[in-house]
C-alpha cells in the first residue's frame, strides 16, 4: 500500500496552481499580478516573492490571482478582501474550501462570488489530488456585499 502521509502533510505550503485551471480564469480576468509567487510558479509577469512580501504591497488597479501560502492564509485573505474593495481592483483567490474557519466567515462570505470546485484539484507539484476541496473567492467592489 502506498504511503499516504505526504499527501496529508504540510511539507510545503506552496501549492502550484494547475496551468489549465489558471488559464480558464485568466481568460476572464486577464491577471496582472501574482502576489504570492516564486520565480518557478509565477502566473503573471508582475509577481511578488516571499522575500518581497506581497502583504506589504499595494494591489490597487490590478487584476490579481492569489494562491496564498496556506500557513498564513488568514492574513492573505484579509489582504485580498481589503485590496478588492479598492477601485479598479479584482482579487481572485484559490483557497481551500474550509467554510468552518473564521477567515471564511469574516471575509470570504462577504463576497457574492464564490465558486466551489467540483472534485479535488491536482496541484502541479503534487503526485495526487489535493487532500482538501477548493474554491475561488472573488473580491471586488462589484462582488462585495
Amino acid at each position: 500500500m502506498a504511503n499516504l502521509k505526504p499527501l496529508f502533510s504540510s511539507n510545503s505550503d506552496e501549492w502550484d496552481t494547475p496551468d489549465d485551471f489558471f488559464e480558464k480564469l485568466n481568460q476572464k480576468y486577464k491577471f496582472t499580478l501574482d502576489p504570492c509567487a516564486n520565480r518557478e510558479n509565477k502566473k503573471t509577469e508582475l509577481f511578488y516573492t516571499k522575500e518581497e512580501d506581497g502583504l506589504t504591497k499595494d494591489w490597487e488597479g490590478h487584476s490579481v490571482f492569489m494562491n496564498p501560502p496556506y500557513s498564513n492564509i488568514k492574513n492573505w485573505i484579509k489582504k485580498a478582501f481589503e485590496e478588492g474593495s479598492k477601485d479598479n481592483t479584482v482579487v481572485v483567490c484559490l483557497i481551500p474550501s474550509r467554510t468552518d474557519t473564521a477567515y471564511w466567515h469574516d471575509y470570504c462570505f462577504k463576497s457574492k462570488e464564490i465558486n466551489f470546485i467540483r472534485g479535488r484539484l491536482k496541484f502541479s507539484n503534487s503526485k495526487y489530488g489535493a487532500p482538501f476541496p477548493s474554491a475561488t473567492v472573488i473580491f471586488s467592489k462589484e462582488t462585495l456585499k
